[in-house]
């Protein structure tokens, strides 16, 4: 493929050119599997082509050997990433994969519908792009219940869901008494309301916390895509 600017030849399709400095790519979707990940460039809504990087997982994924191994691999996909220099990335797939290409990436990984994750991004990317809210996540939270279940995990819990870029403020409710004792501290973004906003649920044992989350969701639909990244965010942090 050539460079749309200059004509020079790249070495991968959707490639970043180096010569003109000039993006061949504005996307770029990763649907990883735990054995094979399949890389696709976007540009102006239509697909440019794709790569395919694939890896032998380790009998032993806690082994040193079987650590190194999805690092490797993780490493591999995100440098074809990097290679387009896109706008934006979204991602489908195995969540140790994807946890260990985030890690690698400046990029923020947009989750999209593991069936046909190309055909989401390109709907997705049809659509107004979210307002993003640049605070820090402590300047998040506000409310006049400035008590968190959980401790220090529910604090973890409460910043996991502030740092998200689409997340404008939380407001702490008060802690109530529900569920069964025992399983310790559990987060759940639940349904998004009309306006986009969600509600997280905090639970400790028999105590459960429920916060107002107000996003930059414009409706339902959007707002369910807030929630599932924060259900993601929340599981990758080990506390769903």
């Amino acid at each position: 493929m050539e460079c749309r600017q200059c004509s020079a030849e790249l070495d991968r399709v959707g490639d970043f050119c180096l010569r003109c400095r000039t993006g061949n790519a504005d996307a770029v979707v990763c649907d990883c599997g735990r054995e094979r990940a399949t890389v696709t460039a976007l540009r102006d809504g239509e697909r440019v082509g794709a790569a395919v990087v694939t890896t032998t997982p380790e009998e032993d994924a806690t082994s040193a050997a079987g650590v190194v191994e999805l690092r490797n691999f993780a490493g591999r996909i995100a440098d074809e990433v990097h290679r387009k220099r896109p706008e934006d990335v979204y991602a489908a797939g195995e969540r140790a994969v994807l946890t260990a290409v985030r890690e690698r990436l400046h990029h923020e990984l947009y989750r999209v519908d593991d069936e046909d994750p190309v055909a989401a991004a390109i709907e997705r990317r049809d659509e107004p792009a979210l307002e993003v809210i640049e605070a820090a996540p402590a300047e998040k939270i506000g409310g006049t219940h400035s008590t968190l279940v959980g401790g220090r995990t529910g604090k973890t819990a409460i910043a996991t869901v502030a740092g998200h870029p689409n997340v404008k403020k939380i407001v702490p409710g008060p802690i109530e008494a529900g569920g069964s004792a025992g399983g310790g501290v559990r987060a759940k973004a639940t349904r998004a309301g009309e306006r986009g906003n969600v509600r997280l649920l905090v639970r400790d044992g028999s105590s459960v916390q429920k916060n107002r989350v107000v996003t930059t969701a414009r409706d339902r639909e959007t707002g369910e895509r807030v929630r599932a990244a924060l259900n993601e965010a929340l599981a990758e942090a080990e506390l769903r």
